[in-house]
């Protein structure tokens, strides 16, 4: 068996699919013997491109400072600030990619991204190949190359910025969108060859109540979602990322997010939000694939798109000051349930269905019809469910000393038409929406997860 053969961590890890225990700490010789172990595989490049080695070093005239499914890790190892093991490792390669029915992590990076006018398909194609192999090796807690933070040229800026060395994979996942204008500009430029093949799904979403959308802090032609159980981990893999791309890419938004405001599995329990709710208790399941599959998976379109999903990210800016001058009975009609328990005024406890038809001693339902649980129920929306994966953020203050902090909300459905029909349903009369501004609002489509030996897109860009 000749070396380029022999299989070593990294391609069990990225080839077989099974969630790994490694050392928080792996010394940088260990990391060297396996750095391109990933790139071995037909259709990958082994390592990254010229182009995106330049960028790292600095070559490019710039130094910048700046998965699969649900796969539980077994490892236990130190903990790590976020509160998870910090050896927690989940694949990168497989069906879907990770970071959508991944039990959600503590921390989120968020980024998107425009390509440059000169960039051409081929770039993007390079890209994407170098994203890749960068991104399989930081789920893995390895540097985005061989040589990483330590073992350059003393005279060249290190591959990687070195801040995460150390603190192991913390459950990172990184989740790669594509937006509408990588396939189509608004003014109906085809930059890439791509408008042929955009699904007729992909559509904007309207205008919709509570709306105040600053177009410098949404869409793009590609995002990238980072999240894990360290702050750090996550935002070592954009600022990461970023560098690999500049040249090919300028980042257009970015938005960091902390404590998880839903449960993606069952063995999680529900979060609170920044109004002190339980957040996501009906939330999709990964443990639940046939709902998956009903509305999230997409299921019909293009054959490149299938597997994949639609990502619709809003940042919503939540009047904290105003909320917490509301009477807490005020509050639990508002949402529809118990803040204490998460119960639905209905009765039972926080998984009991509501029953939007019971009614109390005057006759009044239990449930105020124009609560959010009411306004957003499947039941009262044909149906429609959507798998959350949202995260607070504090942004410091306004001009006037008001937090600046809200949700920065996350959900994949099949289609943006599923979403669109449900939020046009809350914002009639939700009570809800007066306590809530949406200052971004961006849809991007999920491409599905991609086999070791290829790139994330493959399936769209080399048909």
């Amino acid at each position: 068996m000749t070396e380029a053969e022999q299989p070593g961590p990294d391609r069990v890890a990225a080839g077989t699919g099974l969630v790994t225990e490694k050392s928080a700490s792996a010394d940088s010789a260990a990391a060297t013997a396996t750095a391109d172990a990933v790139g071995d595989a037909p259709g990958h490049p082994r390592g990254l491109s010229r182009r995106g080695l330049l960028a790292l070093s600095g070559g490019l005239g710039l130094v910048v400072g700046g998965a699969a499914g649900a796969g539980v890790a077994t490892a236990v190892a130190a903990n790590s600030p976020g509160g998870g093991s910090a050896s927690l490792e989940y694949p990168f390669f497989g069906e879907h990619q990770g970071g959508i029915t991944t039990p959600a992590q503590d921390r989120m990076h968020f980024a998107a991204y425009n390509l440059g006018d000169d960039t051409t398909r081929e770039d993007l194609i390079e890209l994407l190949q170098d994203w890749t192999y960068a991104a399989s090796r930081m789920a893995m807690g390895l540097g985005v190359s061989a040589k990483g933070a330590f073992e350059g040229g003393p005279y060249l800026p290190p591959d990687d910025t070195g801040e995460a060395s150390g603190l192991g994979p913390n459950g990172l996942t990184i989740t790669f969108g594509f937006g509408r204008s990588l396939f189509t500009t608004d003014e109906g430029r085809d930059r890439f060859g791509l408008a042929g093949v955009m699904p007729p799904d992909f559509t904007t979403l309207p205008k919709m109540a509570g709306d105040f959308i600053e177009p410098s802090r949404s869409g793009g032609d590609l995002c990238i979602q980072a999240c894990a159980n360290d702050p750090q981990v996550a935002v070592h893999a954009i600022r990461n990322l970023t560098r690999i791309g500049f040249g090919r890419t300028e980042l257009r938004w970015s938005q960091l997010g902390f404590g998880r405001t839903s449960s993606t599995s069952t063995a999680q329990t529900t979060p609170r939000n920044l109004f002190g709710q339980k957040d996501g208790t009906n939330n999709l399941k990964a443990e639940e694939p046939e709902r998956l599959r009903d509305n999230v998976w997409i299921t019909e379109g293009p054959a490149w798109s299938l597997g994949g999903s639609y990502m619709i990210a809003r940042r919503v800016a939540m009047t904290i000051e105003v909320w917490d001058g509301v009477r807490l009975e005020e509050q639990n009609r508002v949402l529809g349930r118990d803040k204490a328990t998460g119960a639905p005024l209905s009765g039972g406890e926080e998984f009991t269905a509501p029953d939007f038809a019971a009614s109390g001693p005057d006759g009044e339902p239990l449930i105020d019809p124009r609560s959010h649980v009411a306004r957003t129920n499947p039941e009262n929306n044909g149906g429609i469910a959507m798998l959350r994966r949202g995260y607070n953020y504090v942004d410091g203050n306004d001009e006037v000393g008001r937090l600046n902090a809200g949700l920065f909300f996350i959900a994949f459905l099949k289609s943006p038409e599923r979403f669109a029909k449900v939020h046009t349903n809350m914002a009639r009369d939700d009570m809800f929406v007066e306590y809530l501004k949406t200052t971004s609002s961006s849809v991007f489509l999920i491409p599905p997860g991609v086999a070791d030996g290829q790139y994330v897109g493959q399936s769209l860009l080399e048909p």
